[in-house]
């Protein structure tokens, strides 16, 4: 559990709210925490509270206040996100994301806990995010990925073959319970504390047998927990994210271009174009709430383009052809 001591007590009860009534992850909360704590920041040097060689960091926001969040006004939000775009130099995503931290924030105040009744964030524009395709790993990069961890490590090549199979988050995949493998399904729980349960294809299951042939079984913390690290407890993200790293270098792809969650992407990408799954079926694999969430993996490349015009019923008609026949 992170520790969210040097927040003050209504962003606590906030983080709290979004726990325990709105079900949102530990991930998700610390989002917000990170998210919210700039906004305090910018706005003790907005209301002139530190001196100007005070490091951006080193702001504390324990005595930010509801009188001070309550004097906030919608002008004040709109300096905080050209801060956060010129200054800080945050993405059109990563400043859309604060936004609706923002929102979500001060609905809570105005609506939850009545502190106040003006909700400056209520008429706040979220920035326009422009559409790029999700980076992923094609199918021959795929397999030598596999490939270099295949002969090496049991539970490293099981991690990743989870991981390009079925499109799993990180968070999924380090909190996977051996209780969890049922034959050929596997329950995991994603966002929102959701559950949902996913098929194992035969290479899942042929991995996941030879890692728990050679899983460690003496003094081990977590006994449920698949994946254990070499402390024998249940392995973490960072953990994981070393692993692909080292294969993703092993295998000679560039480490900087592709990440643990391009793996997510690869395998929805995968299943898409050469398994021609469904969209609203890969919804419910990825484990979407939005169907528009699943639509960026179903991206096309230029040969699926060309092989689409191919198709057209007027592919083989021209004016020579026509006048030939008469």
């Amino acid at each position: 559990m992170y520790d969210y001591s040097s927040a003050p007590l209504v962003l606590r009860e906030f983080l709290s709210y979004m726990d325990t009534i709105k079900g949102k992850s530990q991930n998700t909360a610390k989002e917000y925490f990170y998210d919210l704590r700039t906004f305090f920041r910018f706005l003790k040097i907005h209301n002139g509270l530190v001196s100007k060689d005070t490091e951006f960091e080193d702001i504390t926001i324990d005595d930010v206040t509801v009188k001070m969040l309550s004097e906030v006004t919608l002008s004040d939000l709109y300096e905080y996100m050209a801060y956060t775009n010129r200054i800080r130099k945050n993405t059109s995503s990563s400043r859309a994301r604060k936004v609706s931290s923002l929102k979500s924030f001060y609905k809570f105040l105005t609506t939850k806990k009545n502190y106040f009744e003006n909700n400056p964030a209520k008429e706040l524009e979220t920035p326009k995010i422009g559409k790029s395709l999700p980076r992923h790993l094609d199918l021959d990069s795929s397999m030598l990925l596999l490939s270099s961890a295949q002969d090496i490590n049991k539970r490293d090549y099981c991690i990743l073959t989870l991981l390009l199979n079925c499109g799993l988050r990180l968070s999924e995949l380090i909190g996977i319970n051996i209780s969890d493998i049922k034959e050929s399904t596997l329950t995991v729980t994603g966002k929102g504390n959701k559950e949902r349960t996913i098929y194992l294809n035969n290479a899942c299951k042929a991995a996941i047998t030879a890692y728990l042939e050679v899983r460690p079984k003496d003094r081990v913390k977590d006994r449920d927990a698949l994946f254990l690290n070499k402390n024998k407890q249940r392995i973490g993200a960072r953990g994981v994210q070393l692993i692909v790293k080292k294969y993703l270098g092993l295998a000679g792809l560039d480490t900087k271009k592709y990440s643990t969650h391009k793996l997510r992407h690869t395998a929805a990408t995968l299943m898409y174009k050469h398994g021609n799954v469904d969209i609203r079926v890969l919804q419910e694999i990825l484990g979407h709430e939005n169907l528009s969430t699943t639509e960026i993996y179903t991206h096309t490349d230029s040969s699926q383009l060309r092989e689409a015009v191919n198709k057209n019923p007027l592919a083989d008609i021209s004016i020579n052809s026509k006048k030939k026949e008469r």
